[in-house]
């Protein structure tokens, strides 16, 4: 079976994710540590990538990354190869490195990509490598590098550092720090974090922007690499999409449906567009519009259809 696509276009951001085959560790020892980082470095000059973040755990890794141009598959490609070549022919080993496909959230803005990298610098922490006070101090993490040096010219602070309000000086960063101790003391950071938000989804952002990019690429849903649940979620805004569009062509809008005939004429209608344009299910359209029965909404469309 052919691979899905991921969501690629210049200037995206992303939160990528990988972890190693049955989670075996990765960065156990010194030298594969540096040895990722200095492919993560090379990746970034072959391929124009913005690196503003990443966290080396035992078994995985997290990157925050811009690509001014659309070559997130290459480039992620290059450098797990890059990684794994190197990591086996130091162990004298072969065979597969990490598990299956990176997961690669999309990040919104500025805005969303500093609570992304605060999320990446806090990784040390909840995994109980260091205190929170001593989270600058680990070694395989970029606040380390931004924080005590040395800073690889592939780093990239300004956006999401900007964002936040704290400048690129040693007063700065030490700000950052302080900032990121009160959230790893935070019981509230510490439930978001735990609930898979910069994780377990599709995309990071405001709710408005989630749903206009699920709009524009609803109809693509079944050839991405994203969960089930995920792609759900990316039909049912195409869904609704189509449906407030036919609500507004008909001066519906606001109007409640229970309070109208379960098989209105207009109800019809517009099941039947939402079955030709966005293939919504029966159950779906019955519910949104309250039809009723899934089966009464479909015996309504297929008899308007064979008019």
């Amino acid at each position: 079976m052919a691979r899905r696509l991921r969501l690629q276009y210049p200037g995206a951001i992303y939160h990528l994710i990988n972890r190693g085959n049955y989670r075996r560790d990765l960065f156990a020892t010194v030298g594969a540590a540096q040895a990722f980082e200095r492919a993560l470095g090379e990746t970034s000059d072959r391929f124009d990538w913005r690196i503003h973040a990443f966290c080396l755990l035992h078994n995985h890794f997290h990157l925050a990354v811009t690509t001014p141009v659309p070559n997130l598959d290459d480039g992620m490609h290059w450098l797990q190869t890059a990684f794994a070549v190197r990591f086996n022919r130091f162990r004298s080993e072969s065979g597969h490195l990490f598990q299956g496909r990176y997961q690669s959230p999309l990040v919104e803005d500025g805005a969303a990509l500093a609570r992304v990298v605060d999320y990446i610098h806090l990784n040390a922490v909840r995994a109980g490598l260091v205190p929170p006070e001593r989270m600058a101090d680990f070694r395989w993490s970029s606040l380390a590098r931004y924080v005590k040096g040395p800073r690889a010219k592939w780093l990239s602070p300004e956006i999401w550092l900007h964002e936040i309000g704290f400048a690129d000086s040693a007063h700065g960063w030490a700000g950052y720090v302080a900032k990121l101790v009160g959230l790893a003391r935070d019981p509230q950071t510490q439930r978001e974090h735990d609930s898979g938000a910069f994780t377990r989804t599709w995309a990071i952002g405001t709710s408005g922007w989630k749903r206009a990019l699920a709009r524009r690429i609803g109809h693509r849903a079944l050839e991405l690499d994203l969960p089930r649940c995920e792609i759900r979620t990316l039909k049912e805004e195409r869904w609704r999409a189509v449906l407030t569009e036919e609500l507004r062509l008909r001066g519906k809008e606001g109007v409640d449906p229970a309070s109208q005939a379960k098989c209105a004429d207009w109800k019809v209608e517009i099941a039947h567009v939402l079955r030709k344009r966005s293939g919504a299910p029966y159950r779906w359209i019955a519910e949104s519009l309250a039809m009723g029965s899934p089966n009464a909404v479909r015996v309504a469309v297929c008899r308007l259809a064979n008019m």
